[in-house]
């Protein structure tokens, strides 16, 4: 299967399409592409004009719900990827990927939150998509989002 054929196999198993536009939600672009390397600003689980997931971990959604809107993020990203260059051969390496963590007091479990779109991007990658990461927990996040990933994609 190639790279697009295991990013629509994922998206089609979470029930959602990536292939509409993605919004920005100010005056910064969603993607820049400078001297081979790719950034791409934070994505939350929205999917069309719809928030999909609300609320922090550990108070008001569960772990696998954090985990789905980590996937839910990273395939919005990739799909962001896959507009600007037309396909994901072009993608050499999956840099580092930063994940926010809208976190209620006491939850400790950012790292297993993270570890879906992890997995996310080792599915469609492979070894390509082994990448540093750092997740962190926050107070609260854009539009009441559980999660908020961004990425560094290097070009081959």
């Amino acid at each position: 299967m190639t790279r697009e054929d295991h990013f629509h196999q994922i998206a089609n198993d979470l029930g959602y399409r990536f292939d509409g536009e993605i919004k920005v939600g100010g005056n910064y672009a969603s993607l820049v592409e400078h001297q081979n390397t790719i950034y791409i600003s934070g994505q939350i689980p929205r999917v069309g004009d719809q928030i999909v997931i609300h609320g922090a971990l550990g108070a008001d959604i569960s772990l696998e719900s954090g985990q789905l809107a980590a996937k839910i993020c990273v395939m919005r990203a990739v799909a962001l990827l896959l507009k600007h260059l037309g396909t994901l051969d072009q993608i050499k390496k999956i840099l580092r990927m930063t994940v926010y963590v809208q976190s209620a007091k006491g939850f400790t479990q950012q790292s297993e939150v993270a570890d879906g779109a992890s997995a996310v991007l080792r599915s469609i990658f492979g070894d390509a998509g082994i990448h540093t990461r750092t997740s962190v927990g926050v107070l609260q996040l854009p539009k009441n989002a559980p999660v908020e990933i961004d990425l560094m994609v290097s070009l081959g």
